[in-house]
């Protein structure tokens, strides 16, 4: 079965939709046949790291799994994570040229995961030049409210000078920006396949996960080709020696350009 949604089905409006509101929700951003795959390779690959216990990258908390930059580890999170039809969306919906940030895999564990409280990425990550980074957060199995969704505050990415928040307390964001606590909230249940992309500003959480069944997401992360090194610590720069305005590239930052050596239908 071919991928539903490719970047010349996206219309216009859908385009309009997600710089106005900062988030949009894609059907069908992988093939069917894809999906169980990569959900066996990620489910088995992070039980393993996880039980090895000796990865920085790696936060366990028994409820919730948390797997950053491992696509150089492991073919079918790499083959997942430079997907060509992800990024070339990406890019589409950004339009401005795009390379990768880093991956991300994400695991809220059955029936006693915590919520992921309102926040924005884009204050953890140590970027400069960086106009318009975004998420793809794609659902490798069924994700409705009660295993663990999201849900997003349209427009809340103009609101580009706000320090890191909380994941744990959304007070925090609600302190720091009190106006958004009154805007709209709107939830987005995805079945598997499907993903949102939401901008790097725009604020966002995860219901737990209350169901039998583990939650497992795979995120990957866009950024400006344009975006440079801040200084500020990050795990995924600071192993790379690199000088505060350093251009993010080379190897670990491909742009989305180079992603689609081969097309996956």
């Amino acid at each position: 079965m071919a991928i539903r949604t490719r970047p010349d089905d996206l219309t216009d409006e859908t385009i309009v939709s997600y710089r106005e509101h900062g988030f949009v929700h894609i059907p069908g951003i992988l093939a069917e046949e894809e999906i169980a795959p990569f959900y066996d390779a990620i489910q088995s690959f992070s039980e393993e790291i996880r039980q090895a216990n000796e990865h920085k990258a790696v936060r366990d908390h028994e409820v919730f799994t948390q797997l950053v930059n491992f696509w150089p580890e492991h073919e079918a999170i790499r083959q997942l994570t430079f997907h060509p039809n992800i990024g070339a969306v990406a890019q589409k919906l950004a339009g401005v040229k795009l390379r990768l940030w880093h991956d991300h895999v994400l695991i809220k564990q059955p029936g006693k995961s915590s919520p992921t409280s309102f926040h924005q990425d884009q204050p953890f990550w140590p970027h400069d030049n960086a106009g318009h980074s975004l998420s793809a957060w794609i659902a490798l199995c069924d994700v409705p409210a009660e295993r663990g969704c999201m849900s997003f505050i349209p427009g809340s990415q103009r609101h580009t000078d706000l320090p890191p928040q909380s994941t744990r307390d959304e007070s925090v964001l609600f302190d720091t920006c009190p106006e958004l606590r009154w805007e709209p909230r709107v939830m987005v249940p995805l079945k598997a396949g499907d993903c949102t992309f939401h901008h790097s500003r725009c604020a966002h959480m995860a219901n737990p996960n209350s169901t039998d069944e583990p939650r497992v997401a795979h995120v990957i992360i866009f950024t400006d080709i344009t975006t440079t090194y801040s200084g500020k610590g990050h795990l995924v720069t600071d192993p790379l020696d690199l000088a505060t305005g350093d251009r993010l590239e080379g190897e670990m930052f491909p742009p989305v350009d180079e992603f689609g050596k081969s097309v996956l239908t």
